[in-house]
């Protein structure tokens, strides 16, 4: 029912094509010829969110997913040839050190590496070791000549020029995904292998639904605008976390019951639970302390509408990430199961 061979390979695209917080036009473009491909007619917000209607009415209920991920912005030229940074989203300093990176300046592209200050063990010996996991104390080096700040000038280097992570993706025969930037591109191709599923087999669900795929959900303003005015339900597509106390698992997917936030719709999450058990789709439940979603900023932007949480399972999530095939299949199969089943009666009815 879900093509996995499509899935991987959409998945594999995304995590190549570069898209930090602020930077997000090719990722989007990639997601608007697939979405072409399958016969829609992609729309847009004026802020940019990219979104497609499926079925024949103004849509009922919207699933989103979100193309934005963590990356970087230069803070600062420095004396060295170096470039100071700052982390755009939430996320730690010691999953940055080592990093390969992309700067994308007003008209070039230079490649790089995050260090830390005290990079070399030959010249600072154990201070390498102690030294603090901090933004303050990290740097990039240019694979390009620039010594001192009048050759990053002269590179057409800048404050503000955007930082890209590189993913590093890697496909492992065991089902294992290991790569940057699964946060939440591997739900992206989730809806995108749920939407191929629906049109390969012709089926136009009676409950109009809209698909969105925001671009600023990392710095909390993904989901607050775009939907349509009769939206009733929003199931938002993201990653799960693994962990100590956490029931996520990596053969299933996860029902998120609340969220730092608070509980998620009870009814719709229930919906979404009997939908598993009733097509025997691998899952779990789970409750999350640090965490928001696109579904978390609708609600906070003042939307009628009642939000639920479906995860595909994630480990060392804002870092060094790691999720696994079997994952992803069972939420593309939820989401296309949600898609085709009815809308969850309103409170009173």
């Amino acid at each position: 029912m879900i093509d996995t061979v499509y899935l991987a390979n959409v998945l594999r695209t995304l995590l190549q094509t570069p898209s930090p917080v602020g930077m997000t036009d090719k990722a989007v473009a990639q997601t608007h010829q697939w979405l072409t491909e399958l016969g829609f007619k992609p729309q847009y917000t004026r802020r940019g969110v990219l979104h497609i209607t499926l079925g024949w009415d103004e849509p009922k209920r919207a699933l989103a997913a979100h193309l934005d991920t963590l990356g970087a912005m230069v803070t600062q030229l420095k004396s060295n040839g170096r470039l100071a940074l700052r982390n755009t989203g939430t996320w730690a300093a010691r999953f940055a050190e080592g990093a390969r990176v992309t700067v994308f300046s007003d008209n070039h592209q230079y490649r790089g590496t995050i260090l830390p200050l005290k990079a070399s063990g030959h010249r600072f010996n154990t201070e390498v070791d102690t030294q603090v996991a901090d933004w303050d104390n990290l740097e990039i080096r240019l694979d390009a000549p620039c010594y001192n700040l009048a050759d990053l000038q002269s590179h057409g280097l800048n404050v503000g020029d955007i930082v890209a992570v590189d993913a590093q993706p890697e496909f492992i025969d065991n089902g294992f995904i290991v790569s940057r930037h699964l946060d939440d591109k591997a739900g992206c191709a989730v809806m995108l292998a749920a939407l191929k599923s629906l049109v390969d087999d012709g089926v136009v669900p009676a409950v109009s639904c809209q698909m969105m795929f925001t671009i600023s959900e990392e710095v909390g303003i993904g989901g607050t605008h775009g939907f349509g005015s009769q939206v009733q339900e929003l199931l938002a597509i993201d990653n799960s976390v693994s962990g100590p106390d956490q029931a996520t698992r990596d053969d299933s997917l996860t029902l998120a019951f609340r969220d730092r936030t608070g509980p998620f719709d009870l009814a719709i999450t229930r919906h979404l639970l009997q939908l598993c058990q009733q097509y025997d789709i691998p899952h779990v439940r789970d409750t999350f302390k640090h965490y928001r979603s696109d579904s978390a900023a609708a609600i906070d932007a003042g939307w009628d509408i009642r939000a639920a949480l479906a995860c595909f399972a994630l480990d060392s999530s804002h870092g060094w990430e790691r999720t696994h095939m079997d994952s992803l299949v069972a939420l593309a199969t939820l989401v296309r199961r949600y898609i085709e089943s009815d809308l969850v009666p309103l409170p009173g009815q």
